[in-house]
């Protein structure tokens, strides 16, 4: 009976305290649009008040010291910290905030070209596993994929980290029917026009892929749903979302949504939407 009280507990998560899951999502510098990609996941996430969402905006390209200095977001007030970052580096207390946050317990969710980010950041490309850009190379760690016979392959050759095609559909495929994030998907469905980034390198320690599409660039099935275990915190990363109209797709908000529940409490309560994609069309919001 226990046993039973403490998992109900955790599958109910935070919202036993009262109060949605408090995510702030971290934009302001990004080579894609976050102007327009931020408001999509805040829509996604508080739809059905599961979710609280803040959003701490950096100050721009080339801001004063005194920008920096008084940008300081206190990731501890937040059950989730959700980047859609990619620029300039932060200040130092910034990047150790973050780190201690995450390795003691906290949550951290990467999105698309936040995995650009941060390239000479060590602890920063242990958190998100894999990364793309930046300069990233066979020195950065492996390439991560599945080959054809359905086996997961760490591959050291050299070459530059971080590709991609042109944007297009293309069907997701789940490769762990079990996790709480993936459970009761279809395991092929088509998810919504976006890059396909291919060829993500980085030290890929603790990583799970959850989830592969296959590149047409590549030739290999990559990584788009995936954990990563750091310290004790839990991140949740998926290379989808280049655009407003990527994120629109059902299937990336409710990965989105999953993904962010679980980073948060180690579970997910959230149900599939009724119009979640099939592996023939795609299914969005207006």
């Amino acid at each position: 009976m226990i046993k039973y009280i403490l998992t109900l507990y955790i599958l109910i998560g935070l919202s036993l305290m009262g109060r949605p899951i408090k995510v702030v999502i971290i934009d302001g510098q990004n080579n894609h649009n976050w102007k327009a990609t931020t408001p999509v996941m805040i829509e996604a996430l508080e739809r059905d008040k599961a979710f609280s969402v803040s959003v701490s905006t950096s100050p721009a390209k080339k801001a004063s010291t005194k920008a920096w200095e008084d940008w300081d977001p206190k990731f501890n007030n937040y059950d989730v910290v959700l980047s859609n970052y990619n620029g300039e580096m932060w200040p130092q207390n910034v990047q150790d905030n973050l780190v201690q946050y995450v390795r003691k317990g906290g949550a951290f969710v990467v999105v698309h070209a936040a995995n650009n980010a941060f390239s000479k950041w060590p602890e920063y490309n242990r958190m998100i596993g894999l990364g793309g850009w930046g300069g990233r190379s066979e020195k950065s760690g492996p390439y991560l994929y599945f080959n054809n016979a359905g086996k997961l392959v760490r591959d050291p050759r050299p070459g530059r980290g971080g590709s991609h095609g042109p944007q297009s559909e293309f069907l997701v495929e789940i490769r762990n029917v079990n996790h709480p994030i993936t459970t009761g998907m279809p395991i092929k469905w088509l998810h919504s026009k976006d890059e396909l980034y291919d060829s993500l390198r980085g030290p890929a320690e603790n990583v799970e892929v959850l989830a592969t599409a296959y590149s047409e660039k590549s030739k290999r099935h990559e990584p788009m749903i995936m954990t990563i275990k750091f310290g004790k915190g839990r991140v949740f990363h998926t290379p989808m979302g280049h655009a407003d109209y990527s994120m629109k797709c059902i299937g990336f908000q409710d990965v989105l949504r999953r993904g962010t529940e679980w980073a948060a409490t180690g579970e997910v309560s959230l149900g599939l939407s009724k119009n979640f994609p099939d592996s023939s069309q795609v299914s969005a919001t207006p």
